[in-house]
């Protein structure tokens, strides 16, 4: 199943200061973070940060704060799935009744609140889109793990450039010319 722009909202998970210091490829998470979020805004599809405990880890890094402008929401949680927090299910499930079953995620700990969410959300009947390039672990080893876990449990696992492309869904639009300059 392809991604709709129309069906779907982005969740990025726990990109924090103090969480992001030891994530391996930690610079290639954060701008493919940046880059789902700008998208996101440029095509109207609603965003969603979580925070793992904020007051201990600070609070999600600069650059894709800087990229969401408030233009969604954070919400903050201590459960590692951001299901099992009342607040981001509330938001989560509020958003897929409006039509947006498709839950684009990206965020740290590839296998700990990554991989709970994803397999929580397709346990709830939501399609969770893993975004590879915009998701890290401390080890190179738990990452590859996850995924593995991931695409078993029924998650797709895509990466930036086709979550990009599948909600352009074509070339020549004023959206396509915009977001060019996100994939080069």
């Amino acid at each position: 199943m392809l991604l709709a722009r129309d069906k779907s909202q982005l969740l990025i998970v726990d990109v924090q200061d103090k969480l992001l210091d030891t994530i391996a490829g930690k610079d290639r998470v954060v701008e493919r973070c940046v880059r789902l979020v700008r998208a996101a805004r440029m095509l109207h599809v609603p965003i969603t940060l979580s925070e793992q405990y904020p007051q201990g880890l600070g609070p999600t890094v600069d650059p894709i704060r800087e990229a969401f402008a408030n233009a969604g929401m954070v919400l903050d949680k201590v459960e590692f799935s951001c299901l099992r927090s009342a607040a981001l299910r509330d938001r989560l499930h509020e958003l897929r009744r409006q039509g947006r079953p498709q839950v684009v995620i990206g965020g740290i700990e590839a296998h700990v609140c990554v991989l709970q969410t994803a397999i929580d959300l397709e346990a709830q009947g939501f399609e969770a889109f893993v975004v590879a390039d915009a998701v890290g672990s401390r080890s190179k080893v738990s990452r590859r793990l996850a995924m593995t876990r991931l695409m078993k449990a029924g998650a797709d696992i895509v990466d930036s450039e086709m979550v990009l492309f599948e909600w352009l869904e074509r070339a020549g639009t004023p959206e396509f010319k915009e977001l060019q300059a996100l994939i080069k």
